[in-house]
């Protein structure tokens, strides 16, 4: 059974939650180190998710069920964190006048 379940929607309100004020920290601070480590927090919890999927013997439906739904929302947020880490270096480097070698961003909004 994972330590954080995802499956549990008070959790996932939370870890929410949890994301929603670290993006508005790093976005007012204007750095992108926070948002790197809210990605790498998410990949660990991915690895380790998918990890007790893989090797966790005699699984119950129910632990199945949940492992599943857990990594399904790790991938979620590795994704939403990814491009979460985009926008904040985008501001930061703007921030800090520093020459950018590619606008990262781009791809994103040009196609909403």
């Amino acid at each position: 059974m994972p330590m954080i379940n995802f499956s549990n929607p008070l959790t996932l309100l939370i870890a929410t939650l949890i994301f929603v004020l670290v993006l508005i920290l790093a976005k007012e601070t204007k750095k992108s180190a926070i948002t790197a480590i809210m990605l790498f927090v998410f990949v660990g919890l991915l690895v380790f998710h998918t990890f007790s999927f893989i090797t966790m013997p005699n699984r119950t439906q129910d632990i199945n069920s949940q492992l599943t739904f857990s990594v399904v929302f790790d991938l979620i947020f590795v994704l939403v964190s990814f491009i979460a880490y985009l926008w904040i270096d985008d501001i930061e480097a703007k921030e800090k006048k520093k020459k950018s070698i590619d606008n990262s961003l781009d791809w994103f909004w040009g196609k909403i």
